[in-house]
């Protein structure tokens, strides 16, 4: 597939800055992925929310998690780890906001499957993501 689809998971009240840098600069990267921003554009009731997004990330091909410093508050990003493994949606994260290897984690996602933001890293995983789960 050339143009894999990627679905975003961010801490939506901590690090949307950094989700709108990195769909940004994915547009100019050598980075073979494409982002479709789906993130809800106003507040829903859960049931809405919850259906919306899990039908998205079954739509994508990967979930990229941008991890930042406070990703123990962030509930909607633990739940959209846990739709993308329910649907075989393979998963990996990136550092963001001066988060690194000491920061928590959100609860679904390895240590070892979340790198720096560092295009030729994120294009490597993509890759490597484009052999896992549902892409096989």
């Amino acid at each position: 597939m050339a143009d894999p689809r990627a679905f975003i998971s961010f801490d939506f009240d901590h690090n949307e800055d950094q989700k709108i840098l990195f769909s940004g600069q994915s547009d100019n990267s050598k980075t073979p992925f494409s982002i479709q921003d789906w993130s809800s554009k106003s507040s829903l009731p859960q049931a809405v929310w919850e259906k919306q997004i899990k039908e998205k990330i079954g739509k994508c091909n990967l979930l990229i998690v941008l991890v930042g410093k406070n990703m123990s508050s962030a509930t909607g990003v633990n739940k959209e780890i846990t739709m993308a493994k329910d649907q075989n949606v393979p998963i990996f994260g990136v550092y963001v906001d001066g988060a690194g290897k000491l920061s928590n984690l959100p609860k679904g996602l390895q240590r070892n499957r979340t790198i720096n933001w560092k295009w030729d890293e994120i294009a490597s995983a993509i890759s490597q993501m484009m052999t896992e789960g549902k892409n096989k």
